[in-house]
């Protein structure tokens, strides 16, 4: 018996079979079998129970069942564990710089709460009174004008193939461009949404910073993507970048386990030593992982190269020449 047929009874797979064949259509009975773990014999009696409470079973032309458009399931029950998943999934999301997504998530947790009976609400009130998500990013998040607010906007975009006109600025150069990009994908890195675009204005697919997007105008034109594209093999090969320059920066061993969940790309070798851990990983703008490891202070030192050591330096002393400014002017 397999742990997939361990953990669900059968009316449990019912329902996780409707589910999955609304999402999953044409799917054979073998297909199924060897989703759940189970005989077909089962799945078959498993159909058949559907069929006779009324779910609009039917076998499409090009082979597997499928289940009538329109048919919606009984309003969902959730176990405390699902509602709690849910709700600090919504938790998560009103940390966001995006107002759109933090309003949506209020939205949905207030949703989730009114349909739960009254003993699991009564836990997630408690749960939620004792579970802080990342005190110190809430506060120094960069928050978004809810006008400004691009997140859905553009995941509409996304799924929908269409063009966008947006306002964007390149902090490298202090500028701010008009660029027509068409949406190939969205993608989250540690604390910022990413998007994934090819640029019109520089004839190729470029990644862009939601927080850089001073104004957007989706249209109404539809864009094909380019031939072949997949979004993670894009992600897979931007990390081997010919221009990517290897990094090695050596952590303090109590700072590390914090570290390392923020590297900005996938970590090539670790290397233990007493006290410190060797990391090495790929990048190409070293100006980025200077501000990057200032964060970290004295427990973070750069190995190589020596290219990304002086951009270190000069973020430094730009820091430290502000302070003093400012403590010579309060004297």
């Amino acid at each position: 018996m397999s742990n997939r047929e361990r953990t669900l009874n059968r009316t449990e797979r019912l329902f996780a079979l409707i589910l999955l064949l609304q999402n999953r259509p044409s799917m054979t009975s073998r297909d199924l079998a060897e989703h759940f773990g189970v005989s077909r014999r089962t799945i078959f009696r498993d159909l058949r129970a559907l069929s006779e409470s009324g779910v609009p079973l039917t076998y499409a032309d090009q082979g597997g069942y499928e289940i009538l458009e329109g048919y919606q399931l009984p309003p969902l029950m959730l176990s405390a564990r699902q509602a709690a998943t849910l709700l600090v999934g919504a938790e998560f999301m009103k940390l966001q710089s995006d107002a759109s997504l933090r309003k949506e998530a209020d939205e949905v947790a207030l949703k989730i709460r009114s349909v739960l009976p009254n003993q699991i609400r009564d836990y997630i009130d408690q749960l939620n009174e004792r579970t802080v998500l990342d005190p110190y990013w809430l506060h120094e998040r960069h928050v978004v004008d809810e006008s400004e607010g691009s997140w859905y906007d553009l995941s509409e975009a996304v799924a929908q193939r269409r063009s966008v006109i947006m306002q964007y600025y390149t902090q490298s150069r202090d500028e701010l461009t008009k660029r027509k990009v068409d949406p190939l994908g969205l993608v989250y890195y540690t604390d910022h949404w990413n998007l994934i675009a090819y640029d019109h204005l520089r004839d190729d697919i470029r990644n862009f910073l939601l927080d850089n997007i001073r104004s957007m105008f989706v249209l109404t034109e539809r864009f094909t993507p380019p031939e072949g594209f997949d979004l993670e093999e894009h992600l897979k090969e931007r990390g081997e970048n010919p221009q990517n320059v290897r990094i090695i920066v050596r952590f303090a061993a109590q700072i590390y386990r914090w570290a390392r969940p923020s590297i900005p790309a996938e970590i090539e070798e670790e290397r233990q030593h007493d006290n410190a851990v060797d990391v090495t990983f790929y990048f190409e703008n070293l100006k980025y992982v200077a501000r990057w490891l200032l964060r970290f202070g004295t427990q973070a030192q750069v190995l190589e190269p020596a290219a990304l050591r002086e951009h270190v330096r000069e973020e430094a002393l730009a820091l430290a020449r502000l302070h003093q400014a400012e403590a010579v002017a309060e004297k």
